[in-house]
C-alpha cells in the first residue's frame, strides 16, 4: 500500500533541494533527487522495495509537476514568437522533454527511497 504521505514530504523535500541545487548545478539536482527519495523512503519504511517504490513515486511527482508548470509557459511563448505551430511545437517538445526528465527524477529518488527505507527498519 502506498503512504501517500511520505511521497508528498518527499517531493516537497526534491523541490526544496531542487531549488538549492542551482548552485551546485549537476550534482545538486542528482543530489536533490537522492534527498526526495531518501525522505519519501525513510518515512515510509517498510524494507527495500518499499523504499523504492515510495522514492520512484516522490520523484516522478517532482517531474510531472514540473513538466505542468513549463509545457504552458513554452507554449506561450512559442505561438508569441512562432504562431501556432510553433506554440504546439514549443509546448509538445516540453511535454517530451521534461516526460523524460521524470523518468530520470524517479531513477535516483528511488534509490534514495531504497537508501532511506532500509536506514529507518
Amino acid at each position: 500500500m502506498t503512504d501517500w504521505s511520505a511521497v508528498v514530504w518527499g517531493f516537497a523535500a526534491g523541490i526544496v533541494a531542487g531549488l538549492a541545487a542551482f548552485l551546485v548545478p549537476v550534482v545538486g539536482h542528482i543530489g536533490a533527487g537522492l534527498i526526495a527519495g531518501f525522505v519519501a523512503g525513510y518515512l515510509a519504511g517498510g524494507g527495500l522495495g518499499s523504499g523504492l517504490w515510495h522514492g520512484l513515486l516522490a520523484g516522478a511527482v517532482g517531474g510531472l509537476v514540473l513538466v505542468l508548470v513549463t509545457a504552458p509557459i513554452a507554449g506561450l511563448l512559442g505561438g508569441v514568437l512562432g504562431g501556432p505551430v510553433g506554440g504546439l511545437f514549443g509546448g509538445l517538445s516540453v511535454v517530451v522533454v521534461g516526460l523524460v526528465i521524470a523518468f530520470v527524477f524517479a531513477l535516483d529518488s528511488a534509490v534514495g527511497g531504497a537508501i532511506g527505507a532500509l536506514l529507518a527498519d
